[in-house]
């Protein structure tokens, strides 16, 4: 399988993620299991195969900004990267579904935190957190 194939085909997986997660709501299981471990686990095997196939020829490495940028001149293991990227924010986005459900946080606090946690992953855990503070502060506030 070529890179620019293996990466439209983990693009199209992790898709299939992030939907059962629009779909927690009505089907939980199911999208606690795509989410947080069907699609992460596949997309975690193809990354693993990569690393082990083409880390020992790439240059660079993790001490300075220029040896990352170098590091990802390998195709594969920008490809790895991206993998790794697609991974991590799904499991982010199911956490955050998960314990938005846990914690009684209504889905429509979370619906916004998603697409921000599928496109820049960090700032859309960031603004879960805040939210889901924010709405523990209210809910405290009303029972005082």
């Amino acid at each position: 399988m070529t890179p620019d194939s293996l990466f439209q085909l983990a693009n199209m997986s992790v898709l299939v993620g992030w939907a059962s997660l629009l779909a927690g709501p009505w089907l939980p299981r199911l999208a606690d299991r795509v989410a947080s471990i069907v699609v992460p686990a596949l997309l975690s095997v193809a990354y693993a195969g990569l690393i082990l196939a083409f880390w020992s020829r790439a240059e660079g490495g993790f001490d300075t900004l220029a040896n990352v940028a170098a590091l990802f001149e390998t195709r594969e293991l920008l490809l790895a990267g991206w993998l790794h990227y697609l991974a991590f924010d799904l499991f982010v986005g199911a956490w955050e579904v998960r314990t938005a459900r846990e914690e009684r946080v209504p889905f429509l606090i979370v619906l916004p935190c998603l697409p921000l946690t599928f496109l820049f992953g960090p700032a859309g855990f960031l603004a879960f957190i805040v939210l889901r503070e924010a709405h523990r502060r209210v809910r405290a506030a009303s029972y005082a």
